[in-house]
């Protein structure tokens, strides 16, 4: 119990015990003398309960910090536990799900309505321990309302955040007019004139919808084990970070594609180059970005390109120099900017073969792209399509948009030969 509210309850009863003392008329001569100690306990203890409030008050604002994180990262010491053995089971023999994994499908279930097995984004992470061809990466946290997206998309890398919503839509205003300054021409007279202060708004919406739908065999449920996990973890893993990164850049915007930022509508300047990739060319729009105060230099910038570029930078060298035109962006941008992408960037068409590029960059703390996911993957069975072999198939539906924040941040370039 906090003492202050020890002192607190004393102080009640004091006065309860005053009050019994004060209505009498002729209290004695022990009665006046409790009155008195009574009084000076109360005294006392007013002085004792302001300290405490202090002292309490410090404890407070230092486990502050603790407090509000500490539900997040126990749902996240959760999530590392999450099984999706035991969903694959659940669903193909009935077979009870406990523990972790059935906390955390309670919790989801208690937080939007799903057909089949809610499964989290965080559980198709890649973890220590499993081998992939590129590595073993680490998953990026981006704040506390951000979900993790996959380690080795082109979409976080180029700097996009996971938002991930309950329901309905999320709405980003963002600053579309030019407030300007203006000196006082006269002594009389009036400064500039007033400027509306204007926004234009970014909404992510749940109409678009991706589906995967894998089929397991009965020999590969008995045969696998908590091998199972992991094999569907990355099946399901891969398969969405392609199609994601791929809706991310390139979305139609038709057909259920959410549109892209290559292709949506979002005022995103774009610059024909019309000549062979050089540094000279991403250089100029860097200029554009430090302008435009997007970015205060090149390495605040991030470069997407295809792997095509890559090779004919590289492959050109700079008159009576070994110095090549990758040597010289790779210089000023820094390699940990610069990715390359076959999936996320169509492919090199017309004669010569040309391509785009994309450059992005982070200000004052908001990234140039947001997708949205909503609620978790929504995991169902189908019992009908492969009963008689015994197989289990299974759809994973996830809602996902995308939107870009403001144009500035972002610059496409055409035309690179």
């Amino acid at each position: 119990m906090l003492h202050s509210v020890k002192i607190s309850r004393r102080q009640s009863e004091i006065r309860k015990d005053l009050a019994a003392l004060v209505g009498k008329d002729k209290p004695s001569e022990d009665e006046t003398r409790s009155m008195e100690s009574l009084d000076s306990e109360y005294q006392a203890n007013e002085t004792k309960f302001r300290a405490a409030l202090i002292v309490e008050d410090s404890e407070r604002r230092e486990a502050k910090d603790d407090l509000e994180t500490r539900s997040d990262r126990d749902y996240g010491a959760l999530i590392d536990k999450f099984e999706l053995r035991q969903v694959a089971l659940m669903l193909d023999e009935g077979r009870q799900i406990d523990g972790a994994t059935a906390e955390v499908v309670q919790e989801l279930r208690s937080q939007g309505g799903y057909r089949g097995v809610p499964v989290p984004w965080q559980a198709l992470e890649k973890r220590s321990g499993e081998t992939v061809a590129s590595g073993t990466p680490a998953p990026k946290t981006t704040g506390p309302i951000i979900d993790r997206i996959f380690a080795d998309s082109a979409a976080v890398q180029m700097g996009a955040q996971m938002v991930n919503i309950d329901q309905g839509t999320n709405e980003y205003p963002i600053t579309s007019s030019s407030v300007a300054a203006a000196w006082q021409t006269s002594e009389t007279g009036s400064v500039g004139g007033p400027t509306a202060y204007s926004t234009a708004e970014r909404s992510l919406a749940p109409n678009n919808t991706l589906g995967i739908t894998m089929k397991i065999t009965r020999k590969t449920l008995k045969q696998s084990g908590d091998g199972l996990e992991q094999a569907v973890r990355r099946d399901m893993n891969g398969c969405m970070a392609v199609a994601l990164d791929k809706a991310v850049f390139l979305g139609a915007g038709a057909s259920g594609e959410p549109a892209g930022i290559l292709v949506g509508s979002y005022g995103i300047t774009s610059t024909a180059v019309s000549a062979a990739a050089s540094w000279a060319a991403f250089r100029a729009a860097i200029k554009r970005f430090i302008v435009a105060n997007a970015a205060n230099g090149p390495s605040a910038v991030k470069l997407l390109i295809r792997p095509e570029v890559w090779d004919a930078m590289d492959d050109d060298l700079i008159t009576n120099t070994a110095v090549s035109e990758w040597d010289r962006l790779i210089k000023n941008i820094g390699a940990g900017n610069v990715v390359m992408s076959s999936n996320a960037l169509a492919a090199p068409v017309g004669s010569p073969l040309a391509t785009k590029a994309l450059l992005t960059t982070t200000a004052n703390g908001v990234s140039p792209i947001f997708v949205g996911t909503w609620g978790a993957i929504d995991l169902i069975r189908d019992p009908f399509s492969d009963a008689a072999s015994g197989g289990l198939r299974l759809t994973a539906l996830a809602t996902l948009d995308v939107t870009a924040s403001r144009a500035e941040q972002l610059q496409i370039l055409t035309g690179i030969q």
